[in-house]
């Protein structure tokens, strides 16, 4: 633990914060998220042009996610000798490559070689994120760029599904990803602009990553993480049949509840940053007590849809703080290996989303949307618990 408290002394930020290069990390975030999500709203287009099922077009989400977390556990051993910002680059280079190749695709299989592409730059920049942003500004305002860069997921979120499920019906899928390859080499551009050099800090192997989990306090804050996303997920995914069943409203109320939601969420993310700086033991402590708590009231209270959308919408707004606020607690936590510390929470973070989607329709089927809510609720209310008595995050250390 000395080691990596003299190393957050003693490493060098610039007198000036980078803020440009921090706007061009949320481009690339903006990118990689929206590329992410819009074959979900242009499964059908998709499959009817290729020939294939729809099911069989699913699985270009799948081989992103899967490509993702492998990516994330090997990236920074793999590139261990090489300047962070040609990585970073080449991943925006991948972003773009991977777009076209799915504009342009034939077939199935070259489809499917797209979306691997996308995924290791998915996951790389993911795991990255933290420690590039440890690099360009002082420690003090690090929650203020990791709120930034994550607003750019929170915007891809509101704006991938509606604007490319329009635009895919209006011009056809192909242009979608091709104004998705645009994005990404807008990004591309302002990242040669505005990122520094960046020289590989310290030793990575994969035996870094079995190191990391042994320090005090990193494993059981990766429990806490895998739990708070599990529960979330739980609750994002069967939100709609909830909505349904027990609030008993129709699509079009869905879908107001679901852009509440998004919004709330892109405004928790803004928030997150002023919250952190004040204190992040309990920014990390409230947000998963929030939303157990929203889970719990949902099930008990919830059958109105004005009570139902303003719980959803806090749920959502409390959720925007929480990759932010895990974010820089590896920061603080493990400054000397943030890079394989990142790779450990994105591959938590995509192993919860499986498990939350799985043991979701699990509950399910047996005891409904409200068994779904309800357990995610006492998940989250758990996670709490473990914070509370077993994550301690390092205070920042203040400007001068």
């Amino acid at each position: 633990m000395s080691e990596s408290l003299n190393w957050a002394q003693t490493k060098r930020v610039e007198e000036e914060p980078a803020w440009g290069a921090v706007v061009a990390m949320t481009l690339g975030v903006f990118g990689l998220v929206t590329a992410e999500f819009l074959p979900a709203s242009l499964l059908t287009p998709m499959a009817a042009d290729l020939g294939i099922s729809e099911g069989m077009a699913g699985q270009t989400v799948t081989a992103t996610a899967v490509v993702a977390l492998l990516t994330s556990l090997v990236i920074s051993a793999a590139t261990r000798n090489i300047d962070r910002r040609r990585v970073l680059l080449a991943f925006s280079m991948l972003l773009v490559g991977s777009n076209l190749m799915v504009a342009f695709a034939p077939s199935l299989p070259l489809l499917l070689i797209g979306r691997v592409l996308l995924g290791i730059a998915l996951g790389g920049f993911w795991s990255m994120s933290a420690a590039t942003a440890m690099r360009l500004v002082p420690e003090a305002l690090v929650p203020r760029a990791l709120a930034m860069i994550f607003s750019g997921v929170s915007a891809a979120t509101i704006l991938a599904a509606p604007v490319g499920s329009y635009v895919g019906e209006i011009a056809g899928w192909r242009i979608v990803f091709l104004m998705a390859a645009g994005l990404g080499m807008i990004a591309l551009i302002v990242q040669l602009a505005t990122l520094p050099k960046m020289t590989p800090h310290g030793s990575s192997s994969l035996r870094t990553l079995a190191e990391v989990l042994g320090r005090p306090g990193v494993g059981l804050g990766m429990l806490a993480v895998m739990l708070v996303f599990t529960g979330h997920f739980a609750f994002f995914t069967y939100i709609r049949p909830f909505l349904e069943t027990v609030t008993g409203v129709g699509i079009g109320a869905v879908s107001a509840i679901l852009l509440g939601f998004g919004i709330a969420n892109f405004m928790g993310t803004l928030l997150a940053g002023p919250m952190i700086e004040r204190s992040l033991r309990l920014t990390l402590l409230s947000m998963p007590l929030l939303m157990g708590v929203l889970g719990i009231a949902l099930v008990s209270l919830g059958n109105t849809p004005v009570t139902d959308a303003v719980m959803v919408a806090l749920w959502g707004l409390a959720f925007g703080a929480v990759p932010v606020a895990w974010s820089t607690w590896l920061t603080r936590t493990v400054p000397d290996q943030a890079e394989s510390a990142g790779g450990l929470i994105v591959a938590a973070i995509q192993l919860a989303i499986a498990i939350g989607a799985a043991a979701g329709g699990a509950i399910f089927d047996i005891s409904g949307a409200s068994g779904v809510f309800g357990s995610a609720g006492l998940l989250l209310l758990l996670a709490t618990v473990i914070i509370l008595l077993g994550v301690r995050p390092r205070a920042a250390v203040a400007m001068a």
